[in-house]
């Protein structure tokens, strides 16, 4: 598995994506952001007249910004999760559903719009996938190339993890002293209201932890030295921030928590992110017990204790 690094406009910085040859079929995992400079050094890295299949962890455009050019440029066969293909063939509605989730939440019409244009701007820039196929549905295809998967949603509907001789290819699932955002996303089964990507999050963890032994191929930052101490990371920032939301809970509007904690200027972009965290962490506050169950399946109950006492008495 090669890894090929690529700087991203983004506030995560670099990005990866990884390029492997299986039975003498070339493969790529994710394709790098839509920038001029990633297209360069993808043409540079990878032989795209050898190219025959693309995997992509999930849709998001640092992830998969290349995937419309290698559609139209390339022989290469596109694979993306289901709930990606969701995304893709309806994404006007889905874009409109997001508006009115926005709004739901006690912002106004003027920052919903804002949001609306900049997913469209994102998604634009990437090409709009027209020739593709689904993950879950490319069984014979996975099984002649040794992959298997595990669905782990949490940080979007869709992470996916592809499992290739002792190695895992993460997306966003597991990244070294980052805490990746959960993405606020209308829900893409039932177009009715949001995702609970804290749910999510709490029924992937067994599968996060069963990777542990295996070599991690990350889509962001240095290698992880182990799935244990990046899951114990991420929840102790989960239960860390959760702490500081708590005081505000009983606040009826997201649009409110963002307002009394972090103030009125925040960037649009930077501003939803915000969002979809205190989502996420209102949801925690919730039903804490989820996560505990999930980490006590895991083994990892007894180290996080304290911290999660803190954040929910």
């Amino acid at each position: 598995m090669i890894q090929h690094t690529v700087p991203t406009p983004y506030v995560v910085g670099e990005a990866h994506y990884y390029s492997t040859e299986i039975k003498g079929e070339l493969v790529l995992f994710d394709t790098g952001p839509p920038t001029e400079d990633g297209l360069a050094a993808l043409k540079r890295n990878v032989d795209l007249k050898r190219l025959k299949h693309v995997f992509i962890t999930h849709c998001h455009v640092d992830h998969f910004g290349h995937a419309g050019y290698l559609e139209k440029h390339t022989d290469a066969q596109i694979y993306i999760p289901r709930r990606d293909a969701v995304k893709v063939c309806r994404s006007h509605e889905r874009r409109a559903a997001l508006v009115d989730i926005l709004v739901e939440a006690g912002f106004d019409a003027e920052f919903a719009q804002v949001q609306r244009k900049i997913s469209i701007e994102s998604h634009l820039a990437a090409v709009p996938l027209e020739r593709f196929h689904i993950v879950e549905e490319s069984q014979e295809v996975l099984d002649h190339l040794g992959i298997t998967y595990l669905s782990c949603p949490g940080h979007s509907q869709a992470d996916t993890v592809y499992l290739l001789d002792g190695a895992a290819v993460t997306g966003d699932l597991l990244l070294r002293e980052i805490f990746q955002n959960p993405v606020l996303e209308v829900d893409l089964k039932t177009f009715s209201g949001r995702y609970r990507n804290y749910a999510a999050y709490c029924s992937s963890l067994p599968a996060l932890a069963s990777l542990e032994g295996r070599e991690i191929h990350p889509g962001h930052r240095d290698h992880v030295d182990g799935v244990r101490d990046t899951i114990l990371f991420y929840v102790r920032k989960l239960l860390e921030r959760a702490a500081k939301v708590r005081p505000y809970a009983h606040l009826e509007k997201p649009a409110e928590m963002i307002s009394q904690i972090f103030g009125d200027g925040l960037d649009p972009f930077v501003k939803f992110m915000k969002v979809s965290e205190i989502f996420f962490m209102r949801d925690f506050l919730a039903e804490p017990e989820l996560l505990r169950e999930s980490l006590k399946e895991i083994s990892l109950l007894d180290l996080l204790a304290e911290l999660y006492g803190r954040a929910v008495d």
